[in-house]
């Protein structure tokens, strides 16, 4: 079981930010940037294009909506998208808050906010929907 899977199940917890039946987003607690937001589908599945085409489609759409809220809390030019998947065997989508270019380089150094950061911006984000 994946460490997504656990927060799934509640075994684990974390800043959520949006949920359907289907799809779950919530704050990575590393961010490259203050809102940066993981996007899953709830069924486990390892690699991205291996979702069906159902999934993959609902996740995308999720992943919009999700990013037009993001938007909307933190100031950013735009919210930049990235499936990098090496990480955790579980599909998932990196929406970033971006300025620039190298706002979505995975080789800079993470952010290490506070829970009470996480909280806030959680907070924030959740109010843009």
């Amino acid at each position: 079981m994946s460490i997504f899977s656990k927060i799934i199940a509640g075994e684990i917890p974390a800043h959520v930010v949006a949920e359907s039946n289907e799809f779950l987003a919530f704050l990575d607690i590393s961010p490259l940037a203050e809102g940066h937001v993981l996007v899953i589908p709830k069924k486990e599945v390892d690699y991205i294009f291996d979702l069906d085409d159902e999934t993959y489609l609902g996740l995308q759409i999720f992943a919009k909506i999700v990013a037009t809220a993001i938007k909307k809390a933190i100031p950013c030019k735009k919210v930049g998208v990235a499936v990098i998947g090496l990480e955790v065997p579980h599909a998932h989508i990196h929406l970033i808050p971006m300025n620039r270019v190298d706002d979505l380089n995975f080789s800079r150094p993470k952010l290490s906010p506070t829970p009470e950061e996480l909280s806030a911006t959680k907070d924030k984000i959740k109010a843009a929907f």
